[in-house]
């Protein structure tokens, strides 16, 4: 007994197929699991699987016609078989003009579409609502990509615009990511002419913004030469230097950084009465920055573990402090080194500090200012930043990072609490050679130096 082979159901909301091709021919022998066709959603396509076995008796739809989900396409049974279904009494959709125009021109609509001429590509637009000669799967691409369907040459049974043949039109375009193109299928959104993906590559969410409303001129105002002007240099001098001393620094070290702020309102107080001083004491321009120097040099004394070098197998441990001081220059970052920091006061640091870093500045700075160094101190207070992460100058196990002054709530002892202004401390250190809670003790004991320093300046 003849079996008749349904159009599968996809989904809830597709109530039709275009059958693009044909995988059999009336007088083919198939089995269950056979693609019999392949077929056109406007979601998607897809192999329809035959669910009988046996001889094709009748192909009852051709090439390029849209099929209802759920009627029968082919029937199938045994060789010589009497067929009692035609496609008159099946029921079919209103598009099928191809079908009729073909019956008045004297030819049979069950030719196959190699037989046929093909039919111009509709003229109009991508989406138009009687454009009978495009799938309603590559409308949907058409439309929401903006391409002219009038353009095209089709590919589909009986000159019709399929998927592929938007899809062909859009490889002058930029390119859709996957996610991209499913929305556009699935959603009523626009993709842009540019994406925000790498080449300009459209992604989901341009797909988002394109469908927010903005009118077309906006859109034309954007630039579509992306990235625009690109300018290329060869790493080189300085900043070759210090690209390759920072990756070797965290390379070759394990690096914990940890933050603290000291009360900062002695040294807000020492630096006014010194811009208030006498000039002929030479200490107008001595610095927040400086008054820092000095502390650090006078702590580090105290904590011999932080003044090292780490070499791997072993550690060398330096009884003065020779201070690195990071200065920005027009050619890149480079740190003098005041050395004997630890045996010099104050001012001698100021005006020492300021030296170096003119030369620096002016690129007169000498090999032997920017070597040696036991451990630095890079400041980023003057820029805003109040904590960061220092990278280590290898091979010294800590380096020390400035911030800014802001304003802090402190409990007072009343249970009251008042504004006091406190600099951030970031001190960062290498693991392989100072653990935590060594680290942990010098940061505490500098930011209690810094608190106190008009005691600090008198040992």
């Amino acid at each position: 007994m003849a079996t008749e082979v349904l159009m599968p159901k996809q989904g809830n909301s597709v109530e039709s197929c275009i059958i693009l091709d044909w995988r059999v021919k009336e007088g083919d022998s198939i089995s269950i699991g056979d693609v019999v066709c392949e077929a056109e959603t406007d979601k998607s396509t897809i192999e329809v699987e035959s669910t009988a076995a046996g001889t094709v008796l009748k192909l009852l739809f051709a090439a390029g016609e849209e099929v209802p989900v759920m009627q029968p396409i082919v029937v199938v049974g045994e060789k010589g078989e009497k067929v009692a279904t035609t496609t008159d009494s099946l029921e079919k959709p209103a598009d099928t003009q191809d079908t009729r125009t073909a019956a008045e021109s004297g030819a049979s609509p069950d030719v196959p579409k190699q037989q046929q001429a093909p039919v111009a590509a509709s003229t109009g637009t991508a989406g138009s609502g009687g454009d009978l000669h495009i799938s309603p799967r590559a409308r949907a691409v058409a439309s929401a990509t903006g391409v002219d369907t009038g353009t095209m040459v089709p590919t589909g049974p009986k000159g019709r615009i399929i998927e592929r043949d938007v899809l062909e039109a859009l490889k002058g375009r930029e390119p859709l990511s996957p996610a991209a193109k499913e929305a556009l299928v699935n959603q009523a959104l626009q993709a842009p002419a540019q994406g925000s993906g790498i080449g300009g590559r459209v992604l989901l969410a341009d797909l988002a913004s394109a469908g927010a409303g903005k009118s077309t001129s906006e859109q034309l105002s954007v630039p579509t030469d992306f990235p625009g002007p690109v300018a290329e240099e060869v790493v080189k001098g300085v900043r070759k230097v210090t690209a390759k001393r920072m990756h070797d620094s965290i390379a070759t070290t394990a690096q914990f950084t940890m933050h603290a702020y000291a009360d900062a309102s002695s040294l807000q107080s020492l630096r006014a009465r010194f811009k208030s001083s006498d000039p002929e004491l030479g200490l107008q321009k001595v610095t927040i920055n400086d008054i820092i120097l000095f502390a650090v040099a006078k702590t580090i004394r105290q904590f011999p573990y932080m003044n090292r070098h780490f070499l791997g197998d072993k550690m060398r441990t330096f009884e003065h402090v020779h201070l690195g001081c990071a200065v920005d220059t027009p050619k890149g970052l480079l740190v003098p080194v005041v050395k004997y920091a630890d045996t010099r006061s104050l001012k001698q640091i100021s005006d020492e500090f300021k030296r170096l870093a003119a030369m620096s500045i002016e690129g007169k700075a000498q090999p032997d200012d920017l070597t040696g160094g036991t451990f630095t101190v890079t400041n980023l207070g003057a820029m805003g930043i109040d904590t960061f992460t220092p990278v280590l100058n290898v091979p010294e196990v800590a380096i020390l990072g400035v911030g800014g002054i802001s304003m802090r709530a402190i409990e007072d002892a009343e249970g009251d609490f008042t504004f006091v202004p406190h600099i951030g401390l970031s001190l960062t250190i290498d693991h392989q050679a100072v653990d935590g809670a060594p680290g942990a003790r010098f940061l505490n004991a500098l930011c209690r130096n810094i608190a106190t320093i008009d005691l600090l300046m008198a040992l």
